[in-house]
């Protein structure tokens, strides 16, 4: 993981709009449908290629092939993994239960007949092996000709791949969580091999608390968050840390988000991760304020932020002085080569779906970069 000694670098969670010719593929292979492998590989390419250069245009330094051959990040693994079939039905998201009207046009808005919600009910295995280094070679063809800081690529955390599809099949969550954990370990150990840095998404450890794991009280929830970054360790034990980050985040929708579980209860969970560089939201209304958790944690050395200096749910552009302002009260406290700026989640979580205009997510990164030089000014003079 390259850090600058002399201006702030950019970077983003991952996901980014995908192009009408790529989703309309990933929805037809979502339902089933017959789908040309050569023309999926061309329109990926196509696509991957597209998606760096709107990156390196705009001013983003550490880039991703915006999850383009992905359906959603953390449904994926059900074409690349056994054991997933039957249907999750989903509980109302607890900051959701009192307001079924909103609920109703969020699901109607999200189009859910168009992704399959599925539940472990078989052993977990890798199936398709091959699927991680067609996205490699994608991704690299999409990067022969850019001129980039670095590239990342995102993978599932196995806490995130539990909370979306429970289990119904291993006798407790551990055994299920460490089946997971193996599964996902060549992935993981495939991305950095190839020269990328990994990210791992791992909602799991903040968002779960209201989704997916809503009936465990808070202990309980604290103490599954604990071991699940226990497992998260051991499947990453072989990948040195500069070569990770993680990403945690509370749900990228636009909803009341008034149960969220605050950062300060789950943020010494987050510290024991391996990866060295942390991803949080940082931004939008319900977590902005909570820059000030990072003045009582003592960070440890070896760790770097990427604050979300940008909200991922609204179609307001922020303003480049408002982006400096977010990215210098993090150097203020950590020190300025120990900050990343990104945004708060991904564009493009689900093909298909987006709370925010392609167009204006463009916008946004691009004010991203622009408020990162802003900083830049002010921390180097």
């Amino acid at each position: 993981m390259k850090l600058s000694t002399d201006r702030i670098l950019t970077t983003h969670v991952g996901s980014l709009p995908r192009s009408g010719p790529i989703t309309e593929l990933l929805l037809r292979k979502e339902r089933g449908e017959p789908c040309d492998e050569q023309e999926f590989d061309r329109v990926a390419r196509e696509s991957v290629a597209a998606i760096v250069r709107r990156q390196v245009e705009i001013g983003i330094d550490v880039v991703s092939d915006g999850e383009m051959t992905k359906i959603g990040y953390a449904t994926y693994i059900k074409d690349r993994l056994t054991g997933f079939g039957g249907e999750n039905i989903v509980k109302p998201h607890l900051d959701m239960r009192e307001h079924p009207d909103l609920r109703k046009r969020m699901v109607a808005f999200t189009g859910p007949q168009n992704f399959k919600r599925m539940c472990c009910i078989g052993p977990v295995q890798v199936k398709d092996p091959e699927a991680v280094h067609r996205d490699i070679a994608v991704f690299r063809h999409g990067l022969a000709d850019a001129n980039v800081t670095e590239a990342f690529m995102n993978a599932a955390s196995p806490g995130v791949v539990s909370s979306f599809q429970p289990n119904q099949y291993y006798p407790t969550h551990e055994a299920y969580l460490e089946a997971l954990a193996e599964a996902m370990q060549p992935e993981y150990e495939a991305i950095v091999a190839a020269g990328f840095l990994l990210q791992v998404d791992c909602p799991d450890l903040a968002m779960s608390r209201h989704t997916g794991f809503q009936d465990l009280t808070e202990q309980e929830f604290l103490k599954r968050a604990e071991h699940q970054v226990e497992v998260l360790n051991h499947a990453l034990r072989n990948i040195p840390p500069d070569s990770l980050r993680m990403h945690i985040c509370w749900g990228n929708y636009e909803g009341p988000h008034d149960h969220d579980i605050p950062l300060e209860k789950i943020i010494d969970i987050v510290l024991k991760a391996r990866p060295r560089a942390i991803s949080f939201e940082a931004s939008n209304p319900r977590h902005a304020h909570e820059w000030e958790v990072w003045q009582s944690v003592k960070l440890p050395e070896d760790k770097v932020l990427m604050p979300g200096v940008i909200d991922s749910c609204s179609n307001y552009v922020e303003h480049p002085r408002l982006v400096a302002q977010r990215i210098c009260k993090f150097a203020d406290i950590v020190g300025r080569e120990r900050v990343i700026a990104s945004s708060d989640c991904g564009f493009g979580t689900f093909a298909g779906y987006g709370k925010v205009d392609a167009d204006v997510a463009f916008k946004k990164l691009r004010s991203l970069a622009e408020g990162a030089a802003m900083a830049s000014e002010r921390l180097w003079g």
